[in-house]
């Protein structure tokens, strides 16, 4: 049986996206293949960083015994975990279960996607700020549908100006759910609004993170 290096695992509230609001449960993956200079869990993505080995039994029995209907596999980056369509699969047989995969939009989702099953993914666009816009693999568009998520981080005018060019570019806001979400503490989520109204982007929702507003920002385990 795969084994997978968890960080953390924990109950909340899906901070953002889709399920905003809802309580969830998050198993977090060691590991990153990107470094965005705004990332708020580099911690976990370091070679030294304390972590569980857990098969995919544990998760899923972790995950029943919580009796949360929610769960957010994140990271680092999920899809690089070794195995990880194991724990996808496995997850399919749970029928009361819907999982959600935030994904930094780097790794080709063909394969992931073709496994089928209770399975959402929410894939980022990087923009210009993070430095790794050129890691982006855009093929995922081909793939994504209203179950899913794509998820623009910008905390600049230059990051707006990206996000409803590849909006457009890709009709993203005609084949899946668009969120924007400002880089905390870089760019005033009014600004964001003021820029939605001016090139009229109705199909695309503002989404601030609850969990730094209900908490500390760089709280851990929420």
């Amino acid at each position: 049986m795969s084994t997978y290096r968890v960080v953390e695992r924990f109950i909340s509230i899906n901070g953002e996206a889709a399920r905003a609001g809802e309580l969830a449960v998050f198993i977090r993956f060691a590991g990153c293949n990107l470094d965005c200079g705004y990332c708020d869990t580099k911690w976990a993505n370091e070679a030294g960083v304390p972590y569980e080995e857990l098969t995919e039994d544990d998760i899923i029995d972790y995950v029943r015994r919580t009796e949360v209907k929610n769960v957010t596999l994140t990271g680092g980056e999920p899809l690089i975990q070794k195995d990880i369509d194991k724990l996808l699969l496995a997850f399919e047989l749970e029928d009361d279960i819907r999982v959600e995969i935030e994904t930094n939009g780097s790794v080709d989702i063909a394969e992931f996607k073709a496994l089928g099953g209770n399975v959402s993914y929410t894939l980022d666009y990087k923009c210009p700020s993070s430095g790794m816009e050129s890691d982006m693999c855009l093929a995922n568009y081909n793939y994504i549908d209203k179950n899913d998520s794509v998820k623009f981080v910008v905390g600049s005018q230059e990051d707006l100006e990206k996000c409803l060019e590849i909006v457009q570019e890709y009709a993203l806001d005609e084949k899946t759910r668009v969120f924007i979400s400002p880089v905390y503490g870089s760019i005033d989520p009014a600004d964001i609004v003021d820029f939605m109204i001016e090139n009229d982007m109705n199909d695309v929702k503002l989404q601030l993170q609850l969990h730094k507003f209900i908490w500390d920002p760089e709280e851990r385990g929420v």
